[in-house]
């Protein structure tokens, strides 16, 4: 009998084991870095514009998630559109913590910044114990995935932290914040090409600061000019990245019905 008829994974026996997640392509990063942009500009258009307020918005959108998770989950492999589906509400919902933290209970942005590296680091401690490994390429099992969802929220509150933290608190602005995240992830590119940076610690670092890098830019598309913005309005820029994720998907998913 061979090894991968008689491996048993930590929940559950896999005869074939196929991975919930997809693999890291540049299609990958494309519709990271919309989601995220529309995590920002969603927040503050139900906020704000729709007048639903930080709490009632959070309580809302993190019972959809919940429900999108749970659809997620009953997956027995990646779906594209269920899977980037649970990306922008998970995107929605770690910037409505952040921002529940900051305006609502007055918490500094600096203290959310080390408290959510705390966690996220603490996510990854647990993950490794159980698991034995960090691998993205590797999340076959319920518990895995549970462990890769936890931290991908964690990536998202913490970049919203660490965004608002330097545009905003220390005053650098939206593009100038863009272009600072976007220097950093080339550089981080940069070394795992170059100098062989671990593709692991490369991939979370990058997943991390595309948080800040794309709010920043879609700050400075829906932000009004008094603000520092383009002042093209939450609604236009949502729609218009949802509409980049949408089509992106949906190639995706035609090509996964082709292979």
């Amino acid at each position: 009998m061979s090894y991968q008829q008689t491996f048993i994974y930590p929940d559950e026996e896999l005869t074939n084991p196929v991975s919930r997640v997809p693999e890291v392509t540049p299609g990958f990063w494309l519709i990271k870095l919309m989601a995220v942009t529309m995590g920002e500009t969603a927040a503050d258009f139900l906020a704000v514009n729709l007048g639903l307020g930080l709490t009632a918005t959070t309580i809302l959108m993190t019972a959809i998630l919940a429900l999108v998770i749970r659809w997620q989950f009953a997956q027995r492999r990646y779906v594209p559109a269920v899977y980037w589906s649970a990306v922008v509400l998970i995107s929605i919902v770690g910037t409505l913590i952040t921002d529940n933290m900051t305006d609502n209970l007055g918490i500094p942005l600096i203290d959310s910044t080390i408290g959510f590296t705390i966690l996220l680091g603490a996510t990854f401690a647990a993950w490794f114990a159980s698991e034995r490994t960090l691998s993205i390429h590797e999340v076959y099992t319920a518990r895995r995935e549970g462990f890769y969802w936890l931290a991908i929220l964690f990536t998202f509150a913490l970049g919203t932290a660490v965004g608002d933290l330097i545009s905003e608190q220390f005053g650098i602005g939206y593009l100038a914040t863009g272009i600072l995240f976007g220097l950093i992830i080339a550089s981080l590119t940069l070394g795992y090409v170059t100098f062989n940076l671990g593709g692991l610690w490369a991939f979370w670092l990058c997943y991390i600061f595309t948080r800040p890098l794309g709010a920043s830019f879609g700050d400075l598309l829906s932000q009004p000019t008094d603000y520092g913005g383009l002042g093209f309005g939450t609604i236009p820029t949502s729609l218009g990245f949802l509409a980049v994720i949408a089509i992106t998907v949906a190639a995706m998913t035609v090509k996964r019905r082709r292979i």
